[in-house]
């Protein structure tokens, strides 16, 4: 029984298959808003709607032609030198970030950075100063960076 169902399994789908397919039809509707909506129906409330018939009776699927590649392999690399740019911006704001993080948490005298004078009170040491120096310059280089990465220098 299934070996005489094999072969008109296979000639149903010959005969499927080797059907051309309908023209299809497609609308291209502009709404009140000015969007355009491209669908296999007018949209009933569009200022304006264009019918198109596609012709889907070709066959199989044709090459790209040299235009085409050329076109493709210029997208690409716009696509890249934008995307490289915006990870350099992204980098340069965590970096502005991180930097204004540490300026914040560094306020904090460490161990060594007071000094008792004599008359029982604390001072800050030269070494405290130098390091908020050191932070503040590193806030200031970071925001040069994100500036400099946001204008695409």
């Amino acid at each position: 029984m299934l070996i005489r169902l094999s072969p008109l399994a296979g000639l149903l789908v010959v005969a499927l298959l080797s059907q051309p397919a309908p023209a299809q039809t497609l609308y291209k509707s502009i709404t009140p808003d000015g969007r355009t909506v491209y669908s296999d129906k007018p949209v009933p409330d569009a200022v304006k709607t264009e019918k198109k018939e596609l012709d889907t009776s070709k066959q199989g699927v044709t090459p790209p032609t040299s235009g085409e590649k050329s076109t493709l392999r210029q997208l690409e690399a716009d696509r890249q030198t934008r995307e490289s740019a915006d990870d350099r911006v992204r980098r340069a704001e965590i970096a502005v970030h991180d930097a204004e993080v540490a300026l914040e948490m560094g306020k904090e005298p460490q161990p060594g950075e007071r000094l008792g004078t004599a008359g029982g009170n604390q001072r800050l040491t030269d070494g405290y100063f130098a390091r908020q120096k050191r932070l503040e310059d590193a806030v200031t280089t970071a925001r040069r960076n994100l500036e400099q990465a946001r204008s695409g220098k």
